[in-house]
């Protein structure tokens, strides 16, 4: 089995309980991942996503991104980020359907489609695995039962509250932040389908 290394998970992430996964999280800093492997990256979003200027980074955590775009384009496998997220231009990322320099390109996701309880689009940058070879993708259809947060409002900005028509419970901000267990699994799958 080939080894995958899962970069800047949380540290009650799934990721440590699956075999062949080295899982990397703040205690054991990425940043210090040597490569020989390929990555399954997950960067803290705060910095780059649709609420950044609301976010209070720490200074060297957009920096992050950017490390694991490296660590993807060198060792090959699959970066996670929001997607609103502002790394896809600033990394000079692939929109959908185009292919980079690196033989990397970008596939748009939905997490709910593995479980998430919420709607969260999502967009993977993956290189070394063409887009044929990728893991069977599962299809959901319908509306989750909860939301995220910023889709709980109306046009105007204000927000529904219970007994309007669409409201649904909010997730908690840990359950943004975790992968959930089958999505990790295909992720892992994948990474191990990327040779660089």
């Amino acid at each position: 089995m080939k080894t995958v290394a899962a970069l800047f998970v949380r540290q009650d992430s799934v990721y440590k309980q699956m075999p062949g996964v080295d899982a990397w999280d703040a205690e054991r800093d990425a940043r210090m991942f040597a490569g020989g492997c390929p990555v399954v990256a997950h960067p803290p979003c705060r910095a780059w996503g649709q609420l950044r200027k609301l976010a209070n980074p720490r200074p060297d955590e957009k920096a992050l991104a950017l490390f694991a775009v490296e660590q993807v384009r060198r060792c090959g496998g699959v970066l996670e980020h929001p997607k609103a997220s502002t790394l896809w231009p600033v990394a000079g990322l692939p929109e959908p359907m185009a292919t980079d320099e690196f033989g990397g390109w970008t596939l748009p996701i939905d997490q709910c489609w593995w479980g998430h309880r919420a709607r969260k689009a999502t967009r993977l940058y993956i290189v070394g695995c063409l887009p044929g070879d990728v893991p069977q993708l599962p299809m959901l259809l319908g509306e989750p039962g909860f939301i995220c947060g910023s889709s709980g409002r109306r046009r105007d900005g204000s927000r529904l509250h219970k007994g309007d028509a669409g409201w649904r419970p909010e997730i908690t901000k840990a359950e943004r932040e975790h992968t959930p267990e089958a999505l990790a699994a295909w992720l892992v799958e994948l990474a191990r389908r990327c040779a660089k």
